[in-house]
């Protein structure tokens, strides 16, 4: 991606002009860097340094070149100057332009986010006036160059619904839209005020349009994927304010995919409770066992969708007995007791300042509703699919309807039925929530976040939505649906070619091959990994083995599971990441301090070395199972080169322990999941076979941003600028001396795979389900050189 340098004689004006263009480019990454001023130490200092240029020069460039512009004559010659202090080789991928600083800037910005390339930049940055030109009349020197007027292809008129028309940001996003289609020509023009046509890859000259709310905009648009990048554009005009929204309110995608089908909702039949006098202590005792043991068996049918959820609501229903079986003793009959006690700890974690802990009230809820329908025997919440009939419904949708809601707890998500739902729109929700990684997991599409609005949107009524772009419509015009459509047809064509290949290694088109593994929660996982054609085991949680007991599992438990794991991958290799628990995933017999803010607490492999005797038996079930198959050991939650070796120490201990020496095959690791690790990467290396860049920590760390919290979703979501460069920095310190896996959320992120890749990873571990969709981005990726 071509880098931008901004020359000024003020820092203050620059930083102004860089926060400016960023606005046009939200979540999307660029190398931006500022030469400005003479004191780093005073703003109020003005001129330009060339060697400050030439360092910003060199941080800017990825190797695809530098856009350098400049705001005053002498800012020219100090750029000129820079030039000459640089090598040959990069001085060759300098561009210096002569654009006016904040119109280039946008312009440039814009199309550089794109991926234009540096001579196109330049233009774009050179074209930056013509929004002014338009409106005020050309300066005597300037022309613009118009399209041909002819045309053979698609064709829509829509109308801008933008309250302030196609302004900086919307018109920023159609650009940034209309450029990811290559070989698609397309074109805008305003029918209203009778405009020429623009080409929509142009910010510069899109702006020339003028085109106000209740403009109609024609578009066309020829060559590959017309139909879809038509489609798209038209989205983009017709779309209100808050979907072009990148904060925290607004939609967000929360899993890939595109569904397209008929709204319909939850049903969800009020729970009211039976006036109904206590039978007595002991019935009404009966009764809430009873309905334990079959909301227990519930949870268990469904656990291996995810086991570290549902591992923490049957915890949770343990913690909730107590206290029911106290009201029941004072008299109160069981849904009752159930009810207050359920209301109470709800209430307990609705206080708490961490916002972790006070997601967790929403766990309380979900859970405890599950017993109290069981106690009176209420049905659970049902997908309605009453819709219109008669000439005017919409066409059945062949994969099911487009399911709304308020939210989901975990166990609805995890019981949704593709067959009859082919994606989800939420109301709320968070894209890193319990519910959305169930989404995930079960292969469906959806957009959370999408606002109280939605809830009104009358069933049967016609939804698109993309997942993967965080976008949806509604009843949306014939050429915006064909574009859904289109998607949709396209991700099946890929999914069915990812499959059909799944087994197969993924190599880049430039003969870089990388590793595909599987996350895994259970003895179920790795046979679904094995199945989708993982080639190893990139992450077994093994804290499953720890949860939902009242004491640690010894040495041959421990190594009867891992067995059945590697026996179930066949020979693939197993990466068994040591206890990843703590006060945030507390262990009964495992007992860490109170914290105010357990992420920052004591957790992952700090709680281990503080209990050596469990930490001691389950090194030594991994050194005798790594004895029988390729086993590498991670550790979690590393911070400090003293932790890793500490713990390396109690391998050989453990290895001693066993008596047979070390295991051959036994590679160890460490996750990198704090920035402080990422950034001393180099400290580490003498000590690891590889490093496993542990993102969903990384990014909620690096970004101060809980990844459980809603409100902060779009910080969570993709791969930040500032997440990405440690990334780097972790792939640089490794070399080629030791391989860096990622084995996050990014992980299975079409958008960030290629990044990933440029980065230096070279192994990637997701859902099993998610194997031959990711395998087969790998293969459409090209690796700089």
């Amino acid at each position: 991606m071509v880098g931008l340098v901004v020359v000024s004689h003020s820092r203050p004006l620059a930083r102004a002009a860089v926060a400016l263009a960023a606005e046009m480019t939200k979540g999307r990454p660029l190398a931006v860097e500022i030469a400005a001023g003479l004191d780093d130490l005073d703003e109020q200092t003005y001129g330009t340094d060339a060697l400050a240029i030439t360092e910003a020069i060199t941080a800017a460039d990825s190797g695809d070149g530098v856009v350098v512009l400049m705001d005053l004559g002498s800012a020219v010659l100090s750029a000129e100057t820079a030039l000459e202090l640089l090598d040959d080789e990069v001085r060759e991928k300098v561009v210096l332009c002569p654009a006016p600083l904040v119109e280039g800037l946008i312009a440039a910005t814009v199309a550089a986010a794109s991926g234009a390339g540096r001579d196109e930049v330049a233009a774009e940055a050179m074209a930056g006036l013509a929004g002014k030109e338009s409106q005020l009349g050309p300066a005597p020197s300037s022309a613009s160059p118009s399209l041909p007027q002819e045309h053979d292809g698609l064709s829509a008129t829509v109308t801008v619904s933008h309250p302030h028309g196609l302004h900086a940001r919307p018109a920023a996003r159609l650009v940034a839209e209309a450029r990811s289609f290559d070989g698609a020509l397309v074109q805008l023009r305003n029918a209203t005020t009778g405009s020429g046509w623009v080409p929509a890859t142009s910010l510069s000259r899109v702006a020339t349009l003028g085109a106000l709310q209740g403009h109609d905009v024609e578009i066309r648009a020829s060559g590959v994927r017309a139909r879809e990048a038509l489609g798209r554009v038209a989205a983009l005009v017709v779309a209100d304010e808050a979907s072009l929204s990148t904060g925290a309110v607004g939609p967000t995608a929360a899993s890939p995919g595109v569904a397209v089908g008929p709204a319909v909702h939850l049903r969800e039949t009020p729970i009211n409770l039976p006036d109904h006098p206590s039978l007595g202590p002991e019935p009404e005792r009966q009764r809430l066992t009873q309905a334990l043991d079959e909301t227990r068996r519930a949870i268990a049918q469904i656990r291996s969708a995810e086991p570290g959820i549902f591992d923490a609501h049957l915890l949770l229903l343990d913690d909730l007995v107590p206290a029911a079986d106290s009201l029941i003793a004072q008299g109160l009959p069981a849904p009752r007791a159930w009810q207050t006690a359920t209301t109470d700890l709800a209430a307990d974690f609705d206080s708490l300042t961490d916002p972790y802990q006070r997601a967790r009230a929403a766990d309380v809820r979900a859970v405890g509703d599950q017993v109290l329908r069981a106690l009176i025997g209420a049905p659970a919440p049902a997908v309605t699919t009453d819709a219109p009939t008669g000439d005017d419904a919409p066409p059945a949708a062949a994969g099911g309807g487009v399911l709304i809601a308020a939210d989901l707890t975990p166990a609805r998500a995890a019981l949704l039925d593709p067959s009859r739902v082919a994606g989800v729109l939420l109301a709320a929700g968070s894209p890193t929530s319990h519910a959305a990684i169930l989404i995930r997991t079960r292969g469906l599409p959806a957009v959370v976040g999408a606002g109280p609005d939605v809830l009104d949107i009358p069933a049967g009524t016609e939804i698109a939505l993309d997942g993967t772009a965080g976008e949806f419509a509604v009843a949306p015009p014939p050429p915006v649906l064909a574009s859904f459509r289109e998607r949709a047809s396209h991700e099946a064509a890929l999914r069915t070619a990812a499959r059909s290949h799944a087994s197969e290694p993924a190599v880049t088109v430039d003969g870089v091959t990388v590793a595909v593994g599987a996350n895994i929660g259970d003895v179920g996982d790795a046979r679904a990994a094995a199945a989708n054609g993982a080639d190893l085991a990139g992450l077994v949680r093994t804290e499953f083995l720890f949860q939902d007991r009242a004491t640690a599992p010894g040495v041959d438990e421990q190594v009867a599971v891992y067995r059945r794991i590697a026996e179930a991958l066949g020979g693939r290799r197993v990466t068994l990441r040591t206890l990843d628990a703590g006060s945030d995933k507390p262990v009964p017999y495992l007992p860490a301090p109170a914290e105010a803010n357990p992420f920052l607490g004591v957790r992952g492999l700090r709680l281990s070395l503080l209990h050596p005797d469990v930490f001691a038996d389950q090194l030594l079930a991994v050194v005798r199972v790594a004895r029988e198959a390729p086993v590498s050991l991670m550790f979690p939650m590393v911070t400090t080169v003293d932790e890793l070796r500490r713990a390396r120490l109690l391998l050989d201990e453990a290895v001693a322990r066993d008596g047979a020496g070390r295991p051959p095959d036994l590679r160890v690791g460490m996750m990198v999941e704090v920035p402080a690790a990422a950034l001393r990467a180099a400290d580490f290396v003498p000590y690891a076979d590889f490093l496993s860049v542990g993102t969903n920590d990384l990014t909620q760390y690096t970004l101060a941003a809980e990844r459980g919290n809603a409100a902060l979703a779009s910080l969570a979501s993709g791969l930040d600028p500032a997440v990405e460069r440690l990334v780097g920095e972790v792939c640089r310190a490794a070399g080629d001396r030791v391989p860096v896996a990622v084995c996050g959320e990014l992980a299975a992120d079409e958008r960030a795979v290629p990044r990933l890749l440029a980065a230096g990873v070279r192994q990637l571990s997701v859902a099993p389900a998610l194997v031959p969709l990711v395998k087969q981005t790998v293969r459409c990726v090209e690796v700089p050189r």
